[in-house]
């Protein structure tokens, strides 16, 4: 049976989230904003699911929570609208280590003289907190921070530093698509302004993703329509796909305590049963990390490679980001944390679910074992570290 350790990608959806969403692809297929009964049961479907992410979130109201296509449209509407709202404030703070979805958008405001500053971070992927304060000053409109690293799984302090950023008067928005449903989230008494999540990364549906919006927090809409979601992002309710966020942030809350735990567990199994062949090297804050992440460096060996014979022996792991790893550019998290280049090239990501098994785990550390050994076997008889298609055309089963 194939193994599947790219949860950071995405995760599979669980089967009671399509079931929860099947009924309104045919026979509840009202639009909500109808006044007659089929509308009815979307718009009392479209509450529920509200709820249940406002759960998940601690929030104080669920009319804080806004539905979008996913955590991309999320981040870059908290960022846009912070900007336009924020009089006398035209200043972004981020770091270097942020997803796309993010660092995309920075840098195109960066070409319309939108002044940003990109905080760094350490060896760890550790975020200097003090250029982050220094950072904030009385033009800065929006500061955004991920709560935790999609590459590294590094957890960011995210509660301490929207406390910073109020104390400057700036909002705090933070992409926390890597962190829900991972760690326990309480809005409820933080400074955190926004909020991004996608659905897709907690066993719901792709395209479905929701905004955290505190009350009173000053908003210009992204998607400009109809009246939905009380006028913050026009459109039609993709009612299916929200039913299915609904649905998978109620079991989220449900197994979030004792399948951390377990997973935990099963990460370090794992990175164990990697590191003990030597050569290689844990990356991040391992100290300070999502359950789920590990990202493992195999000395003076192509990360490809690597990733390219676990395919093969039917075990998905990637390289890191999974809107970056198709391209050949270093990953820009590794490079942030200035990771040596004959280390860097050869970072893989493993990223578990609470679907990974004992056995699933036990298999890979067994393959991946024979598959370096291979690999540093085909290095040694060159004399020197072989590129990606060498060591994929030299391997052989």
């Amino acid at each position: 049976m194939p193994v599947y350790l790219d949860n950071n990608a995405t995760t599979r959806t669980d089967p009671s989230v399509v079931q929860a969403m099947l009924p309104f692809f045919t026979e509840q297929f009202g639009n909500a904003s109808s006044a007659h009964a089929f509308g009815g049961e979307a718009a009392a479907a479209l509450k529920q699911a509200r709820r249940s992410v406002q759960a998940l979130l601690g929030n104080a109201y669920d009319h804080e929570i806004v539905f979008t296509s996913g955590g991309t449209e999320a981040n870059n509407a908290a960022i846009l609208s912070a900007l336009a709202t924020q009089d006398g404030r035209d200043e972004i703070v981020t770091t270097s280590v942020e997803h796309s979805a993010v660092l995309a958008l920075v840098e195109q405001l960066a070409t319309r003289g939108v002044k940003t500053h990109i905080i760094p971070v350490d060896a760890h992927g550790w975020l200097d907190v003090e250029a982050f304060r220094c950072a904030l000053g009385p033009r800065t409109a929006i500061a955004s921070i991920m709560w935790a690293n999609n590459e590294t799984g590094t957890i960011f302090p995210v509660e301490f530093l929207a406390g910073l950023a109020r104390e400057a008067g700036a909002l705090f928005h933070t992409d926390a698509v890597q962190a829900i449903g991972k760690l326990r989230v309480d809005l409820r008494d933080s400074a955190i302004d926004m909020l991004s999540l996608s659905a897709h990364k907690l066993h719901g549906p792709k395209g479905m993703g929701a905004l955290y919006l505190r009350k009173g927090t000053k908003f210009r809409p992204l998607i400009w329509g109809g009246s939905q979601e009380r006028r913050r992002r026009g459109g039609t309710e993709n009612i299916p796909g929200i039913v299915g966020l609904g649905r998978a942030a109620e079991l989220a809350v449900e197994r979030l305590e004792p399948e951390r735990v377990r997973i935990g567990a099963l990460r370090d199994r794992l990175e164990q049963g990697i590191l003990h062949n030597g050569e290689c090297l844990a990356l991040g804050d391992v100290n300070n990390r999502l359950a789920n992440t590990a990202n493992i460096a195999f000395d003076h060996l192509e990360g490809e490679a690597v990733v390219h014979h676990l395919n093969r022996a039917g075990i998905a792991v990637s390289l890191g980001s999974a809107c970056s790893s198709g391209s050949m550019v270093p990953s820009h998290v590794l490079r942030a944390m200035q990771v040596p280049a004959w280390r860097m090239r050869g970072a893989v990501r493993f990223s578990l679910s609470r679907e990974t098994t004992v056995a699933e785990v036990d298999e890979v550390v067994c393959a991946l074992s024979d598959i370096v050994a291979r690999l540093r076997a085909t290095s040694r008889e060159s004399g020197a570290p072989p590129s990606y298609a060498s060591q994929s055309r030299e391997l052989s089963w």
